[in-house]
C-alpha cells in the first residue's frame, strides 16, 4: 500500500495521520479490507500539504507527533473552518489531552491499544456525522440562496411576519397597505417555498442563527 491511495472525490475517505508508519500502514490495510478508502500520513505537515481539509470523510489522528502535534492540527483544521470529524488516537497518559480535543471538537478518541472492530466502529461513526453535517450544509446553503432572491420590501414583510405579527400590524409599521402585505407574504413563502407559516418561522429562526454566529 503506497501512503496516498488515489481516491474518488465523491466518496468519504478515512485520512489517517500518524507518526509510527507500522501503526499507520496497519490501520490503512485494515480499513481498506473492509471496503474503506484511506490516505495515510506521517506527519500533520503532511497531511496540510495533501488533503483538501473540505473532503468529505473522517481524520484519525494521532496526539502526540513531533514537530505539530495532533492538537495543533486540530486548533490549525477548526482555524480554516473545517468541519472533518476527528478521531484521536491516545496513549494511557494522554486522555486528558484527548478530552480537551473533545471539548475542541473532537468527536471521538481511542486509546492504545485497540481492537480493529472498535477502529471501525468509531469510523462509521464518524462518517455518519460527516454526512449528517454535510446534509445540515447542504440545507442551510439552500435557504440562504433562497432568501437572497428576496427583495428589499419581501425582506421587510419575511422579517416581521416570521416574529408573529399579524398582517395589519405589519402593513401599519411598514406604511402599506394590508393588501400589499398579503401580497408580498405570498410572493415571500413562493420564493423560499414554505408550506406554512410555522415553515417561514422555522427558516426565519435559521437564518437568525447564522446572523449571530457570524457576530
Amino acid at each position: 500500500m503506497t501512503d496516498v491511495n488515489e481516491k474518488n472525490a465523491n466518496n468519504q475517505t478515512v485520512f489517517i495521520v500518524d507518526d509510527d508508519s507500522a501503526i499507520r500502514h496497519a490501520m490503512g490495510l485494515l480499513l481498506e479490507s473492509v471496503g474503506h478508502q484511506c490516505e495515510v500520513y506521517g506527519s500533520a505537515d503532511e497531511f496540510l500539504a495533501a488533503v483538501d481539509t473540505a473532503s468529505p470523510g473522517c481524520l484519525v489522528l494521532d496526539i502526540r507527533m513531533p514537530r505539530m502535534s495532533g492538537l495543533e492540527l486540530q486548533e490549525k483544521l477548526a482555524a480554516g473552518k473545517s468541519a472533518m470529524p476527528i478521531i484521536f488516537i491516545t496513549g494511557h497518559g494522554d486522555v486528558p489531552m484527548a478530552v480537551e480535543a473533545m471539548q475542541k471538537g473532537a468527536i471521538d478518541f481511542i486509546q492504545k491499544p485497540f481492537r480493529d472492530q472498535e477502529l471501525l466502529d468509531r469510523i462509521s461513526d464518524a462518517m455518519q456525522t460527516d454526512s449528517e453535517r454535510r446534509s445540515s450544509r447542504r440545507s442551510v446553503n439552500d435557504i440562504v440562496d433562497k432568501i437572497s432572491r428576496l427583495t428589499k420590501r419581501e425582506q421587510e414583510v419575511f422579517d416581521l411576519v416570521a416574529t408573529g405579527k399579524p398582517n395589519k400590524i405589519v402593513a401599519y409599521e411598514l406604511g402599506v397597505s394590508q393588501r400589499t402585505v398579503e401580497i408580498h407574504r405570498a410572493r415571500v413563502m413562493e420564493k423560499i417555498e414554505a408550506a406554512s407559516l410555522a415553515d417561514l418561522v422555522r427558516i426565519h429562526l435559521t437564518i437568525s442563527g447564522l446572523d449571530s454566529n457570524a457576530t
